[in-house]
C-alpha cells in the first residue's frame, strides 16, 4: 500500500479538500437562489441533529483506528492492523444501526420539542441514512490514514461531493412546487446520495488492494483468508481474545468522541437558543430561519474556505505524530507542530483580509443577499483562530491528550451558550448577538488548545512570524482596497477578483522578503517541488 509522507500526503489531501470546496460553494451559491433563505434555514436546522449522531459514531473511532495503525504499521504487526479494523467495523455498524433506529421511533418528540419550526420533519427523516453510510466510510477513512494513504479518502470526497451537488441542486428543484420543507428534504436526499457515491470509492479502493495483496500471498486487514498466524490478543475468536482490541479502541476513541461531543452538543443547543433568544427578542419564526440559515448556510462556510488546509494538516498530522510519539521523536514532533502552524497562519491570513474589506460585494456576487454582508464583516477577523484550531487539536488527540481537548471545548461552549442567552435576547443586537458569542467561543477554544499544547510538548510559535504576517495583512489589504476603488464598478466582479488576486501575490512576496516561507518549503511539496531545488 502506498505510504505517503506527512507533507505530501497533506497536499493531496489539500489538492483533494480545495477542489472539493470549490466544487461545494456551487450549492451555496444556487440554493439560496433556488430556495432562498429561508430554504437554506430549514436544511441547516437538521444538522445538528445529525451532528451529534454523527460524533457517536465518527467521533473518536476513526482518529483511534488512524492512530494505532499507524503505531502497528512503524513496527510491522499487520496481524494487529487486521484486528482493529475488523473490531472497529463491527462496532460501528452496531453503534450506526442503533442510532438510526432511535432517530426514526424519536423523530416526532424531537421536532415538537426541540426544533423551533416543523417544517424540518421531512428533512430531518431523509437524513437518517447519513448515520450507517458515513459510519462505515469513516472506518475506511481511518485504515487509509493509519497506512498514511491519503488517495483514497481524497477521492471519495471528490466524488461524493460532485454527486452531492449536482444531486441536492435537482431534487431541490424538483420538489419546490411541494414547499418549501419538500425542496429542503430534496436537498438532503442529495446529500445521501453523495455520501455513497464518496461509500464506493472508498469500498473499491480498499478491495481492489486486498484483491492485489492476495494475489502477491500477502496479508490485509480484514481478508478472513489470510494465513497469517494471530496471537492471542489479536485473534478474532470467539473465546473472547477480541475484547482487548475492542477495550483499547473504545479507550482511545472515548476521550474524543467527548470532546467532540461537547462541540456538536453545543452546536445543538447553539440553534435552538439561538431561535429561542431570537423569539424573545421579537422576531417571528420565518425570519429568524432566514437568518440561521444564512449565518449557518452562507457565511460560516465561507469563512471555512480555507480549513480544506487546515483540515488536511490535521489529518495528516495524526498519524505523523502518533508515529512520531511511538519512537520517541521529540525533535520530529516539534518540525511537524512548527510546519502545521506556519503553513495554518500563512495560508490563513489573506482570507481574513478579504472577507473582512469585501464582505459587500462578495455576499451581493456570492448570494446576491448583501444584506448579510455585516455577519461575514463581524466574523472575519476571527476566521485566523478558526484556521489555527485544527492543527492544535490534531496535535493533543495524536499525543493522546483528548481531555485537555475535552476540557478546553467544554469551557468554551459554556461561555458560547450563556452569551447567547444573554445577547441574541436583546431586541438592537438578535442574530448579531449570537454570531458575537461564536466567535468568543472560536478565539476561547483555539486559545485553551494553545496552552495546552505548549504545557505538554513545550512547543511555541515565534511572535516575530505572528508580527511578520499581520504586517503583510496590513500592507495586502491596502493593496487591496487602492486596486478596487481603481476598477470601474459596472465590473464588480472583475474588480474584485483582481484586487484579490494582486494583493495575494503581494502577500506571498512579502512572506518569501520576510523569510516565513522560502524555496526550502516550496521544495517539500509534491509535483511542483521539482522546481525550487
Amino acid at each position: 500500500m502506498t505510504k505517503q509522507t506527512f507533507i505530501k500526503g497533506a497536499m493531496i489531501l489539500l489538492a483533494a479538500g480545495i477542489v472539493n470546496r470549490i466544487l461545494g460553494f456551487v450549492p451555496r451559491i444556487t440554493l439560496p437562489r433556488i430556495i432562498g433563505a429561508e430554504g437554506v434555514g430549514l436544511y441547516q436546522l437538521s444538522y445538528p441533529f445529525l451532528i451529534v449522531m454523527l460524533t457517536f459514531i465518527t467521533g473518536g473511532i476513526p482518529l483511534a483506528i488512524a492512530k494505532w495503525i499507524a503505531e502497528a504499521e512503524s513496527v510491522g504487526d499487520q496481524d494487529r492492523v487486521k484486528s482493529i479494523f475488523r473490531t472497529a467495523m463491527l462496532l460501528t455498524i452496531a453503534i450506526s444501526v442503533i442510532l438510526t433506529l432511535a432517530m426514526l421511533l424519536f423523530a416526532p418528540y424531537i421536532i415538537r420539542y426541540l426544533i423551533p419550526d416543523t417544517r424540518v420533519y421531512r428533512t430531518f427523516l431523509m437524513m437518517t441514512p447519513l448515520l450507517l453510510i458515513i459510519g462505515v466510510s469513516s472506518v475506511y477513512r481511518g485504515y487509509f490514514q493509519g497506512k498514511q494513504n491519503m488517495i483514497p479518502g481524497a477521492l471519495s470526497q471528490t466524488l461524493e461531493t460532485i454527486i452531492r451537488i449536482i444531486a441536492s441542486l435537482v431534487f431541490a428543484y424538483l420538489l419546490l412546487p411541494y414547499g418549501l420543507d419538500w425542496a429542503a428534504a430534496g436537498a438532503m436526499l442529495g446529500v445521501v446520495a453523495g455520501e455513497l457515491g464518496g461509500f464506493a470509492v472508498l469500498l473499491w479502493h480498499y478491495r481492489s488492494k486486498r484483491n492485489l495483496r492476495s494475489s502477491s500471498g500477502e496479508s490485509l486487514a480484514g481478508d478472513s483468508s489470510s494465513a497469517a498466524p494471530t496471537t492471542d490478543s489479536d485473534s478474532a475468536s470467539p473465546s473472547g481474545s477480541k475484547h482487548p482490541i475492542l477495550r483499547r479502541l473504545v479507550g482511545l476513541s472515548l476521550p474524543v468522541t467527548g470532546s467532540k461531543l461537547v462541540g456538536s452538543l453545543s452546536y445543538l443547543l447553539e440553534s435552538i437558543f439561538t431561535a429561542k433568544s431570537l423569539a424573545v427578542a421579537g422576531i417571528v419564526t420565518g425570519i429568524a430561519t432566514a437568518q440561521y440559515g444564512a449565518l449557518q448556510g452562507m457565511i460560516i462556510p465561507l469563512l471555512l474556505l480555507p480549513t480544506a488546509l487546515t483540515y488536511s494538516l490535521a489529518v495528516s498530522l495524526v498519524p505523523s505524530l502518533s508515529e512520531a510519539a511511538a519512537r520517541g521523536d521529540k525533535a520530529l514532533i516539534q518540525k511537524r507542530m512548527h510546519q502545521s502552524m506556519r503553513i495554518a497562519l500563512v495560508s490563513g491570513a489573506p482570507f481574513a483580509v478579504v472577507f473582512g474589506l469585501f464582505a459587500e460585494p462578495l455576499c451581493r456576487i456570492i448570494y446576491a443577499h448583501e444584506e448579510y454582508a455585516p455577519m461575514l464583516r463581524l466574523m472575519a477577523p476571527v476566521g485566523i483562530f478558526i484556521y489555527l484550531q485544527a492543527p492544535l487539536q490534531a496535535a493533543l488527540q495524536a499525543l493522546d491528550r483528548p481531555g485537555a481537548a475535552l476540557m478546553n471545548t467544554f469551557l468554551a461552549a459554556g461561555v458560547k451558550l450563556v452569551l447567547i442567552v444573554q445577547l441574541a435576547s436583546k431586541p438592537e443586537l438578535g442574530i448579531y448577538g449570537a454570531l458575537i458569542a461564536i466567535n468568543v467561543n472560536i478565539v476561547l477554544v483555539t486559545v485553551l488548545h494553545g496552552i495546552s499544547v505548549m504545557r505538554y510538548i513545550g512547543f511555541r510559535m515565534k511572535i516575530a512570524d505572528f508580527v511578520k504576517v499581520g504586517v503583510a495583512m496590513v500592507i495586502m489589504g491596502a493593496a487591496a482596497q487602492w486596486i478596487m476603488h481603481r476598477m470601474p464598478m459596472t465590473l464588480e466582479w472583475i474588480a474584485l477578483l483582481s484586487a484579490c488576486f494582486i494583493s495575494v501575490i503581494l502577500y506571498l512576496l512579502l512572506m518569501f522578503w520576510m523569510r516565513i516561507i522560502d524555496r526550502h518549503d516550496l521544495s517539500r511539496i509534491p509535483w511542483i517541488g521539482a522546481w525550487f531545488r
